[in-house]
């Protein structure tokens, strides 16, 4: 298998949604829940270990794996642990549909901790640049110590991992809408387009240039 990726990307704020043909990948994970439904020839990734195949496959947020083999469309689903329900997904998965239309259906959840909240929408307002996590716990009204707890227990991940990966998904959405490489990881606050680099290949095994070329993305809203 070759690394490209190609077809059709629907990209919301809480989700990516691609129907087309995958390409294989590096070992990686990644905080988004991953659903894959391949209606033809089933697909093959290394998962917990071991060597998997089959048409359905989920795989929970920052688990490792890496695709192996592919063959026909696939659709991938990258969806958001604080936006979805888990059962809800593994549904979505047993029923074969897994269309923007079914998606769009399932219901959202909601942070229920105001101070969650007001973390979240700091570290948003300036992923741009740099990100402190003490004014993240300023924010919320809390110690550095307790922000670390709160991101752990209600996130399942700690404070700098979810900086990277909120960042990362900017520089996606900006290079998807047509900035270069370089343009994207200075508006999502990386160093430079190697550190953008970098981090796709450690939370998605493949490179920007391979996966996004040849993708043809719808954004929503």
């Amino acid at each position: 298998m070759k690394p490209e990726w190609s077809g059709r990307l629907w990209l919301g704020p809480d989700h990516g949604l691609i129907l087309g043909k995958v390409g294989c990948t590096a070992p990686h994970a990644h905080y988004a829940h991953q659903l894959m439904f391949c209606p033809g020839a089933p697909i093959t990734v290394s998962l917990e270990g071991g060597i998997t195949t089959a048409h359905r496959l989920f795989i929970p947020s920052r688990h490792r794996h890496a695709i192996l083999e592919a063959e026909g469309e696939v659709w991938v689903l990258y969806a958001e642990p604080m936006a979805f329900d888990l059962q809800a997904l593994q549904q979505l998965l047993a029923g074969g549909d897994v269309s923007p239309t079914a998606l769009q259906a399932l219901p959202r959840c909601r942070l229920e901790d105001p101070r969650i909240e007001r973390a979240l929408a700091t570290l948003d307002e300036h992923l741009s640049g740099k990100v402190s996590a003490h004014a993240l716990a300023a924010a919320a009204h809390v110690s550095l110590s307790q922000l670390e707890r709160l991101f752990n227990d209600q996130l399942g991940v700690p404070v700098r991992r979810l900086v990277l990966w909120r960042r990362l998904r900017i520089a996606l959405r900006l290079a998807l809408a047509g900035s270069t490489l370089t343009e994207a990881a200075h508006g999502a606050g990386f160093a430079d387009s190697a550190h953008f680099s970098r981090t796709m290949k450690q939370l998605f095994g493949v490179t920007a240039g391979a996966s996004l070329r040849q993708l043809q993305v719808q954004f929503l809203t």
